[in-house]
């Protein structure tokens, strides 16, 4: 059990991705205050740990309810994390938040698809399969996430330096370089689940 709950820590890591979910932060709280940046910090984490434990709880028994393989639903948050990463590339990012003060960026995109990505919500459905693994494992798998998303928290805190290191000119930037990763990470998203798809049609 040991053995399997540390390769689902290397999953889980590397689908929230807390480096690069602190990169996005830092580019996006970029005109916030300080205190408004850890009330989002929190409220983010919050959020996308809700999510993502709602999603071991009862992310495959509604998928199956539905009707959806988990690949169609790999495809439609890849699309989603696509147009989202196209928005920053050309310039929709904090000042429209600035805009629009109902909009709450701790929801939308930090929390989804940001932190709580889609191939985050897929690896907490597949590693804890009610047909495959026992409670306990399911138990040890939901505080392992905990876990990877309390690392991305102290990231988030501690974005604040890097902003003030980098200034506004390059809170720009990195939002527009944060935008063209995401895009590409979305791609590989589509194409891996037009690829599943691929062989199950042939199957």
């Amino acid at each position: 059990m040991l053995e399997k709950l540390s390769q689902d820590a290397l999953v889980i890591w590397a689908t929230i991705d807390p480096i690069g979910t602190m990169a996005l932060f830092a580019a996006l709280t970029s005109h916030l205050t300080d205190q408004q940046r850890r009330k989002t910090a929190f409220k983010t984490v919050l959020y996308a740990g809700a999510v993502l434990l709602g999603s071991i709880l009862i992310g495959q028994l509604i998928l199956n309810a539905m009707g959806i393989r988990l690949v169609s639903f790999q495809l439609g948050g890849g699309i989603i994390l696509f147009l989202f990463g196209l928005q920053m590339i050309f310039g929709s990012d904090s000042n429209k938040a600035k805009q629009d003060p109902e909009h709450d960026i701790a929801v939308f995109p930090l929390a989804i698809p940001a932190t709580a990505t889609p191939g985050a919500i897929l690896a907490v459905i597949l590693l804890t399969d009610n047909h495959i693994h026992p409670i306990t494992t399911q138990i040890g798998t939901a505080l392992v996430t905990l876990g990877v998303l309390g690392v991305t928290l102290i990231l988030l805190l501690l974005s604040g330096k890097i902003i003030k290191l980098i200034g506004t000119g390059g809170a720009s930037i990195l939002t527009r370089v944060m935008g063209m990763i995401l895009a590409a990470f979305s791609v590989e998203l589509i194409m891996t689940a037009l690829e599943v798809k691929r062989w199950v049609t042939l199957d």
